[in-house]
């Protein structure tokens, strides 16, 4: 009976012993885990992973990015026993590397003897703010920037202790704006606060003054009375200010619309001016610079890689020289056989673009063709609350500089005499010795090369399909009309005129209907000035 009675006791013995043990395991394990964030990411604890999580992203630790994103993607290993001093390995395709140093682990250990590191909710929220740290303590300052705008984005509270310590280290003032928006939108999301720091907060989001600032004072509620009323005026002065950019930015695309319209028409102003030609396939002059455009690109791509970049400095001249040889073949085999008979022009201009848009669908296809812009055509600008589109810039200066050089070329040129002298007295400068029919083709060709390089520009705003030109002519011809036939100042003017107020139009009322609009005022305008806003003067405007 003793020998039976002593087992048990034994076993309570070094049971409790075992237990012991343990428990003077667990008292050391935190202890370690509050200096080493390596060993709280390998704890078993939820709240500890994400603690370390949090650490290593402020220690400024190298590895800090390698191991919180081998964590977020499945690939930390830990020792399946707890033990601070032990290893924390990332599996990569060649096998594990160690996690503290990144060097390669040689004798790898058993799988059986680790335990792939979980995540839940909390710890994927402490790496998602964790990797928005890093971004914060980044080297470059467009990627402090950008995690400074994603800490504003989320207005995450635990994050204000974060931006503090990286306000006092920042010293680019773009960046430090961002992080005191942050600071103020995590503040006012916390609900804590003096009324004074809080309207603090107000007034510094109110500087911000856009549409995510205005959504998140908005969405404030239970705020004491002062910080109430102080979210209200902020609210309204942000709600003028949008209203004040939503203006200038319909002006904007309305200028870079006219810009479009201004090369578009520019040569239709010409052809129409000199030759009294309305010619319907002028519209598919821009189609067939577009897909220049294309072939272009697509042949730099091919031979020289290296100018890819720059394949559409040399579209322009291509699409203008195709173009424009297409315009004087269609002028000597179809055009000058149908002078002074305009509705039969009309009509044979018109079944010519039906066979060029079929002749493009059969050659490239009926789908949209991809042109790409080049990468200083891309991205944008801001200015206040306004984003200026680069490509749209460039459009908008290009357009002046085309229309710099035709002017310069009708004015000084030895073919620009010729073509006023022909405009103004055909009889005349006929007599003179001016070779009237060739003077036609070369006005007809270079209104058409301009029409190509329109669909240069074009190719970078909208799709390059069979049917471009057809959504450009209708509003060129207004263009023309507006401003003056043959006036290229004029066809500056009325450009504009129409690409704003298109563009004002338009969000009230849809795309369509802005169209009917637009010609509504049109006929109501002919109707009061049917020479337009720029009539010509001399003998061609008295004939």
């Amino acid at each position: 009976m003793s020998g039976r009675g002593a087992l048990p006791g034994a076993r309570r013995f070094w049971r409790g012993l075992w237990l012991a043990a343990l428990l003077a395991v667990a008292t050391v394990l935190p202890a370690r885990a509050d200096t080493d964030p390596f060993a709280q990411i390998a704890a078993t604890n939820f709240d500890v992973v994400a603690q370390g999580v949090q650490a290593l992203a402020t220690s400024g630790n190298p590895r800090a990015a390698a191991v919180i994103g081998a964590l977020r993607d499945g690939k930390l290993f830990a020792w399946k026993w707890p033990n601070p001093d032990a290893p924390l390995y990332i599996r990569t395709e060649t096998g594990f590397v160690d996690a503290r140093t990144g060097a390669p682990v040689d004798d790898a250990p058993e799988p059986v003897n680790l335990r792939r590191v979980i995540v839940n909710d909390s710890v994927r929220a402490a790496i998602a703010s964790a990797e928005g740290a890093l971004g914060l303590f980044a080297k470059d300052a467009s990627a402090r920037r950008k995690a400074a705008e994603a800490l504003y984005q989320s207005a995450d509270p635990g994050a204000l202790a974060l931006i503090d310590r990286a306000l006092t280290g920042e010293k680019d003032s773009g960046v430090a704006r961002v992080l005191h928006e942050a600071a103020a939108a995590a503040l006012l999301k916390s609900g804590t606060g003096a009324e004074s720091a809080r309207i603090a907060a107000v007034d510094e989001l109110a500087r911000r003054a856009d549409l995510s600032a205005r959504n998140l004072l908005a969405s404030l509620q239970g705020q004491p009375a002062p910080v109430a009323a102080a979210i209200a005026r902020a609210v309204h002065d942000i709600d003028s200010r949008l209203q004040l950019w939503g203006l200038l930015e319909n002006v904007y695309y309305g200028v870079s619309l006219g810009a479009v319209l201004l090369l578009a028409a520019s040569g239709l102003a010409i052809t129409f001016g000199v030759m009294g030609v309305i010619n319907m396939a002028h519209g598919e002059m821009v189609m067939i610079g577009a897909y220049t455009t294309f072939v272009v690109e697509q042949v730099i791509a091919a031979t020289t890689p290296a100018l890819d970049d720059y394949g559409l400095l040399f579209a322009v001249p291509a699409a203008f020289l195709v173009a424009g040889a297409l315009g004087i073949i269609i002028e000597r085999c179809l055009i000058r056989f149908l002078y002074g008979r305009p509705l039969e022009t009309l009509l044979a201009t018109w079944g010519l673009s039906l066979i060029l848009q079929q002749a493009v669908r059969s050659i490239f296809g009926a789908t949209n063709q991809d042109v790409t812009s080049p990468s200083w055509m891309s991205g944008s600008l801001d200015v206040g609350g306004l984003v200026l589109t680069i490509n749209r810039l460039w459009i908008i200066f290009f357009a002046l500089l085309v229309l710099g050089a035709l002017m310069a070329t009708l004015r000084w040129g030895g073919l620009g005499r010729s073509i006023r002298a022909v405009m103004q007295n055909r009889r005349m400068a006929a007599v003179m010795g001016i070779r009237t029919p060739w003077i036609d083709a070369l006005t007809f060709g270079l209104g058409s090369g301009i029409a190509g390089i329109a669909g240069v520009a074009l190719s970078q705003i909208d799709n390059v399909s069979p049917n471009l030109g057809q959504n450009y002519i209708v509003d060129s011809f207004i263009v023309v009309v507006v401003g003056g036939v043959g006036n290229l100042w004029g066809t500056l003017f009325g450009a504009l005129l129409v690409g704003i107020v298109d563009k004002f139009v338009e969000p009230f009322e849809g795309a369509v209907l802005a169209k009917i609009i637009v010609l509504v005022f049109l006929i109501l305008f002919i109707q009061r000035r049917p020479q337009g806003l720029f009539p010509m003067k001399g003998r061609a405007a008295e004939t």
